[in-house]
Order: C-alpha cells, then structure tokens, then sequence
C-alpha cells in the first residue's frame, strides 16, 4: 500500500498518527499539515513530508486524515470540499457524526475513528464506522491502516460516543491506575524507577491475556488468585473500595460529555 496520505492536524492524535504509520513502515508520502511551524518541524524529524496549505495538501492526497478540533472541522471540510472528490476522507474529530461530515463533502467517501493516545506505540484500540459510499476495497486499506496503530474494529455510529467515553479517554483513567500502583509500589518500598516500571508493564501484560487468550477479566484473575496468599487478600481490600463504581460512572459521564459537545456545537441539528 503506498497510496499518498494528508494528515490535516498535526497535534497529539495527528502526530500520534504521522509517527505511527512511518514507524511501521508505510511505503507511501505521509504529508503532515499545521499552522504551527514547531509542529511542523517535529514530523519532518520522523520522515513526514510538511505542509501549512489545506487544499493543496488535500489535492495530492489519496487518504486525508481530518484531525482537529470539533469546531474547526466545518473550516477544515468547506476549504477541502473540491479537492476530495472520490477520496477516502478519515474523521478523526471526536463527537463529529458522519451526516455533518458528509454534508460538507458530499463526493467523498468518508470514514469517521475513534482512535486514542495508544497509536504513539502502535497500541491504540481504533473504532470505526464509513457512508455508504466506501467500497470493500476503501475499508482494507482503512483497516491497514489502523492496524499499523494498534488494533481496530468496525462499529456502528450509534456507538461511537461510549466509545470515546471508554477507550478515547481510556489512557486518562488507566494513567490513574498505574500512578496509583507506582504510590503503592512506594509505600512498601520499592524504588520509583521500579515501582513505576512493573506497574505499567502489569497493566500492559493484563491487556495482552485479556486480547490474545480471549478470555474474561474475570478468568486472568482467578488464575492468580490461590486460597490463602497475597492475591486474595488484596482482592477483599479492592472489593471493599469503590473502583468499580468510580470506573463505570467516570466512563458514564464521559459518554454524556460527548453527547453534549455535540449538541452545544450543533452537529445534530445540521
């Protein structure tokens, strides 16, 4: 696969991006376009071709890869608009349903993904969902694509607000998880460098059983948990805590969030 990508956005997720696909080894021009020349110079240190012009991007593009801000996506779509014309276009602008995109860009073919911060380390778990304009072929090259992040999954629309909720902001609350585990590592002693190593890598491994043995959560914890040793007993600590509660109303609350920015910017009523 080597067609040529524009990526409109070169902050976090759009950099995250840019870096991703060169370090897994994307045959193809990767042009990375920002108003902001420090930006810029960051992914022509990664091997990106730069740009600060949207529509001259856009038209040497084959894939365009929108990634700004909820609000300047409108800005972003109408200077596009002629220069997409049969191409795949990729949203990546959280809350932005695929009605609002496709009105401004009428003869493309879109796809909108909820990628997250993972992507930086080939780690991000990547929802997607396309118009009825994207062929079978357009959704391969989608999917390679995003496996060169992490992992991906297609999904319907309707989900896409839980999911921003849940693996979006995912690496904010799991970040929670792991300071926390480092404090404890502390606490009973153990150096930082160690404490915080072990537990990032803890999470990290727990995420591959879940994913490679397809098993319940529930599953990798019975297989460490023995009558009578440290496991269980931390186990009837954490029961006894609100976690899960904690976890599954931050998750809620997110959700909402996303609903409201939506609203409050309009893109239902478009």
């Amino acid at each position: 696969m080597n067609d040529k990508i524009t990526v409109i956005g070169a902050g976090m997720m759009g950099g995250a991006i840019v870096k991703s696909l060169l370090k897994s080894g994307y045959q193809g021009k990767i042009t990375a376009v920002d108003i902001r020349p420090e930006r810029l110079q960051e992914q022509e240190k990664l091997g990106a071709s730069t740009s600060t012009d949207n529509r001259k991007a856009a038209a040497d593009a084959n894939i365009l890869f929108i990634v700004v801000k909820p609000g300047d996506v409108k800005k972003v779509l109408s200077e596009v608009r002629d220069e997409v014309k049969g191409k795949l276009v990729i949203s990546v602008a959280a809350t932005v349903p695929l009605k609002f995109v496709k009105k401004f860009i009428p003869n493309a073919k879109t796809v909108r993904i909820m990628p997250n911060v993972g992507a930086l380390v080939q780690a991000s778990y990547t929802a997607y969902c396309c118009d009825e304009n994207v062929t079978k072929e357009d959704k391969e090259k989608v999917k390679t694509l995003l496996n060169m992040m992490g992992i991906c999954e297609e999904v319907d629309e309707k989900y896409m607000d839980a999911i921003t909720a849940l693996s979006g902001s995912g690496p904010g609350y799991l970040s929670i998880i792991i300071e926390a585990l480092m404090y404890a590592g502390l606490k009973v002693g153990l150096p930082r460098n160690i404490a915080l190593t072990s537990a990032a890598q803890t999470v990290l491994g727990t995420g591959k059983l879940v994913i490679e043995l397809q098993e319940h959560p529930a599953k990798i914890k019975d297989m460490v948990t023995t009558p009578g040793g440290t496991t269980i007993e931390a186990i009837y600590e954490l029961e006894g805590s609100q976690i899960r509660q904690s976890l599954m109303r931050a998750v809620g609350e997110a959700a909402k969030k996303s609903q409201l920015i939506r609203e409050q910017l309009g893109f239902n009523a478009e």
